[in-house]
């Protein structure tokens, strides 16, 4: 196996290096960023990096490649990008601008990074690929809560049930269910009482007392407070009703009484009254 220094001495190694030093052959981009000592070169691969970014993003906007060639094309423009990354570092050590930073960011905002798959981007028409539209769907937001203004907006006397009996349906279902209620109750009283009857309980056997029955008393000054003719509405006075002779009587003593107060002297009023005590009156 023959050595460097004499594979560097052969004629065709010549024939290369004279090329290269008379800039006909095109000098290679270097595998590692690293591997660069110059700044100037550093930049000029780093354009040569974004000029290839460009290129096969305006080619993966074609639909019609097919899935394989979108796919094979997204995945070369992300390993530029990693790329071009590594020489942005490697800039920044040599003495550069820091391009991460002040650099333009339009390539990168063209593609769509998946939630949980950070670095890795879309482009193009790799976004709507069967398996990656799903991926960029969002969930749809839940709906806002309502504040508890909002809620008392909606509050009114139906919400509380009052208007429950305006339908015509609640009411009659509520009269037949206490009718039927009523029934029931009535039975049991009706057992119970025959059961203790039958006990010999004696108490049962007196008669129940009547809570609406009206007593004489009250039938008699019924009787004295009815006025008006046959067929008007009747009602029973519980406090002694003065009747109109009466007022106009007690309104013609106050009426007197006014005018003594305002006409007659102290003087004239104490006679009257010893006139009046002597007369007994």
């Amino acid at each position: 196996m023959a050595r460097n220094a004499e594979k560097a001495m052969t004629a065709l190694a010549r024939f290369r290096q004279a090329q290269l030093e008379e800039g006909k052959v095109k000098e290679r981009r270097p595998f590692l960023a690293s591997e660069c000592n110059e700044l100037p070169k550093a930049e000029k691969w780093r354009r040569q990096i974004i000029g290839e970014i460009s290129k096969k993003v305006a080619q993966i906007q074609n639909a019609g490649l097919g899935e394989f060639r979108i796919r094979d094309l997204n995945d070369e423009i992300n390993k530029l990008l990693r790329e071009k990354g590594h020489w942005e570092v490697r800039i920044k050590e040599l003495g550069g601008p820091d391009y991460a930073r002040v650099g333009p960011k339009m390539l990168d905002h063209e593609g769509k990074e998946v939630p949980g798959n950070r670095g890795y981007k879309y482009f193009g028409a790799a976004k709507d690929l069967p398996g990656v539209r799903e991926l960029f769907e969002k969930e749809p937001l839940p709906p806002p809560r309502k504040t508890r203004a909002e809620l008392m907006k909606a509050i009114d006397a139906e919400y509380y049930g009052y208007r429950d009996e305006d339908d015509g349906v609640l009411e009659p279902l509520e009269q037949e269910h206490e009718k039927k209620v009523i029934g029931e109750a009535v039975e049991k009283w009706k057992v119970e009482k025959e059961a203790r009857l039958a006990g010999g309980d004696k108490e049962e056997e007196e008669e129940e007392i009547n809570i609406y029955a009206v007593d004489d008393e009250s039938d008699e000054e019924s009787s004295k407070e009815k006025e008006g003719e046959e067929g008007q509405q009747k009602f029973i006075a519980h406090v002694p009703v003065p009747s109109q002779q009466e007022i106009e009587e007690a309104l013609v003593r106050r009426k007197k009484m006014e005018l003594l107060q305002k006409y007659a002297s102290e003087t004239l009023m104490a006679q009257s009254e010893d006139a009046k005590r002597l007369l007994g009156l």
